[in-house]
């Protein structure tokens, strides 16, 4: 059906939010090890919402899933938790992630045009049981396991309750339950071609349905809706017979057999007289699936929290990325106007006051625009909650997850590019990190259950986010046996711990697994490494044998606009960003130390610094050539510091990145310590430098 596409991206979009939400429902509910009535309620809207859209959408077999779990919901709802046995919980809540998880993956396929899973019988089959289970023996409360699914009603007919006996005939005692699609209207008419299909397959004398005059009777279309169609058959084998017709009508949802026996339905069959419609439509309170439409307002949360909810409003990335390139283009243009070289020498005190205000104001556009595309954290590192309880279970390890500073905001694009790391380094954290059996914990004094923290926080100009584990540690001398195996390290050489962690994170250390033995960390821990450093990140791994690990990444708030430092180099400009600049000084010849290989350092507070001479790094003529005529930054990018020298200051500016186009990129030019460029205020174009590329590249 021609669906538009906003209608799609608007079905996604609620997905996502509400399997979010689901997730988090349940993975607090575990651990209480109960559904509160709230928390029921919850689950019991979402679903009904899902199978609603879902049904909009023609995505049946979603529709169908939760359709199932909204009746079981239902049935909780009605009993309450205090009436499922601890016991069963675990499974109960099993189910649920089960569920997620289909509805995840189907969702994925959606997202990428593949075909739905339609062969979900196993799944529902699932369900069913566990429906059953707590439903328990019987009785009104089988409103959920009243419809069961077509595997199962092959199998055998299971024991059915009493308000389907009402429906029961002593003389075609094998019943068969027929309900069709949803909103598929006409029912009655329906009802009459599937016993038209019958007659194919069995005699008409050898079975009667009911309600008797559909065809006669429109009104026989409600209760059909909410009871069902019932066929009757005096043998099991015309039963099984009339399956085929059964299959092959369209628009049959499900059927479910069940057979007549005299003691479950003798008080039903007294009080009714099975001729009239409307007293039997009363008595059977199996209308389970009509009934959400009249809780929903009930399980609706409070008003407070739907006010917060009206008044959010969902904008796409693009939108905000051409909002982005345009306060850019405004900083660039309002720098052009007030720096014009038209205004040298004169002295325009209104226009200087308007230039003032108008800086201030493109200042303030700037920041509301950033903070448009600012999202906590917390998202992400709730997906990890799930993974780590996942993983407790698969590999029967207890484990708790920490989460700290959740509520940290950084740019949508990075959140989306960091999830991946992050899950990947708390997915070794449970593998590699936390020993598989107690018992080793606690001969290391430590908690029989592992910890893993993972913790967000912001300083000014980046974001930290540390992934630890209190597990083994990374095994150095395991590590560095792998790297040489492979090539990486040299034999013989003497590595200190810091540059043996750093083989972790090299392309291809993954590869073999004897080392996972003891510690392995690398599992895809380059792809981490690529992933963060391509949003302008770094990655660093501190660990202590028999303590745990550390992985710490540092990451930029946002890429677009920064604070940097104008200064000239000969005729160029660059511009360094002011987050790397410690101090800038002036140093003459005299404070300079040659090392033996000539290369020059100073020393800064106790400590030696080499330096690096701009125009030499970039071959540049004219330019200042003694300590004396010139300036010195000391920089530091992640662990690396050292000191620029440069020609003379021009200022500082806010300065708009831009990237440079591909195929320029193809010369490596960013291993030359170049990240990007930026316009200036008189339309000339200055490079930006990237710190920590420079030191790799000089030493």
């Amino acid at each position: 059906m021609g669906m538009g596409n906003d209608m799609m991206e608007a079905y996604l979009f609620e997905m996502h939010s509400m399997l979010e939400q689901l997730d988090d429902l349940i993975l607090s509910s575990e651990q209480a090890k109960t559904f509160s009535q709230d928390a029921v309620n919850e689950i019991f809207r979402i679903m009904h919402t899902i199978k609603g859209s879902s049904a909009m959408m023609e995505f049946n077999s979603l529709m169908t899933i939760a359709h199932r779990i909204e009746d079981m919901f239902f049935v909780i709802r009605e009993k309450t938790m205090d009436a499922i046995p601890e016991s069963i919980r675990p499974e109960l809540f099993d189910l649920i992630f089960e569920s997620i998880d289909f509805f995840r993956s189907e969702i994925e396929k959606i997202e990428n045009d593949e075909p739905l899973t339609n062969n979900i019988d196993t799944f529902l089959n699932k369900i069913n049981t566990f429906a059953n289970k707590i439903s328990g023996e019987g009785g009104e409360e089988t409103a959920a396991a009243e419809e069961a699914p077509a595997a199962e009603a092959e199998d055998a007919p299971s024991a059915v309750s009493g308000e389907l006996m009402a429906y029961g005939s002593a003389d075609f005692p094998y019943g068969l339950q027929v309900f069709f699609d949803e909103g598929a209207g006409m029912e009655n008419l329906r009802a009459m071609m599937l016993v038209n299909a019958v007659k194919d397959f069995v005699e008409e004398t050898q079975y009667d349905f009911y309600p008797s005059d559909v065809q006669l009777n429109p009104d026989t279309a409600n209760f059909i809706v909410d009871n069902g169609f019932f066929l009757r058959f005096k043998t099991e084998g015309d039963r099984t017979e009339a399956l085929n017709a059964v299959r092959e009508t369209g628009s049959v949802r499900e059927y479910q057999p069940f057979d007549y026996s005299p003691e479950a339905a003798a008080p039903v069959e007294e009080a009714n007289p099975v001729a009239e419609i409307a007293p039997v439509a009363e008595v059977a309170p199996a209308a389970a699936p009509e009934a959400p439409a009249q809780q929903s307002a009930a399980a609706q949360p409070s008003a407070k929290q739907q006010h917060v909810k009206e008044s959010l409003i969902s904008v796409s990335l693009s939108k905000l990325d051409a909002l982005m390139a345009v306060v850019s283009e405004i900083v660039i243009t309002e720098a052009q106007v007030t720096a014009s070289p038209d205004l040298r020498g004169l002295k325009l005190d209104n226009f200087t006051k308007a230039a003032r205000q108008l800086r201030s104001l493109t200042d303030n556009l700037q920041d509301v625009a950033m903070s448009l595309r600012m999202v906590p954290v917390s998202g992400t590192f709730q997906k990890m909650k799930r993974i780590v309880r996942d993983m407790s279970k698969k590999l029967d390890r207890e484990t708790n997850l920490i989460l700290e500073g959740e509520d940290t905001e950084v740019d949508k694009t990075i959140v989306d590019s960091i999830s991946d790391p992050i899950m990947h380094i708390v997915r070794n954290s449970m593998d590699h990190g936390i020993e598989e059996r107690k018992e080793d914990r606690i001969a290391a004094g430590k908690d029989p259950v592992g910890t893993i923290v993972l913790s967000a926080r912001q300083t000014g100009s980046e974001v930290i986010i540390e992934i630890s584990d209190d597990g083994r540690g990374v095994d150095d001398q395991a590590v560095l046996n792998k790297a040489i195996r492979q090539g990486l390290a040299t034999p013989g050489i003497e590595y200190a711990h810091k540059d043996i962690l750093n083989f972790l994170l090299m392309p291809g250390f993954s590869t073999n697994t004897e080392v996972t033995e003891y510690s392995g960390r690398g599992v895809g821990m380059d792809v981490v490494k690529s992933n963060v450093e391509n949003c302008g990140g770094t990655v660093t791994i501190t660990s202590t044998l028999g303590k745990g690990m550390t992985t710490t990444l540092k990451i930029p708030l946002t890429m677009a606009i920064m604070d940097g430092m104008e200064v000239s180099v000969g005729e160029s400009i660059f511009t360094v960003p002011i987050s790397n600049i410690r101090q800038i000084f002036k140093a003459s010849d005299m404070h300079i130390i040659q090392d033996e290989t000539h290369g020059e350092m100073i020393k800064i507070v106790d400590n030696f610094y080499s330096i690096v001479r701009a125009n030499r790094f970039y071959n540049i003529d004219n330019a200042a050539d003694t300590f004396d005529d010139g300036v010195l930054l000391w920089v530091e990018s992640g662990d690396n510091s050292f000191c620029l020298f440069v020609d003379k200051l021009i200022g500082e500016q806010q300065v708009v990145v831009k990237p440079f186009p591909e195929y320029i990129n193809n010369f490596g030019i960013k291993n030359s310590g170049i990240s990007g460029c930026t316009i200036l205020g008189d339309g000339s174009i200055s490079i930006i430098l990237d710190v920590a590329n420079i030191y790799t590249a000089q030493s």
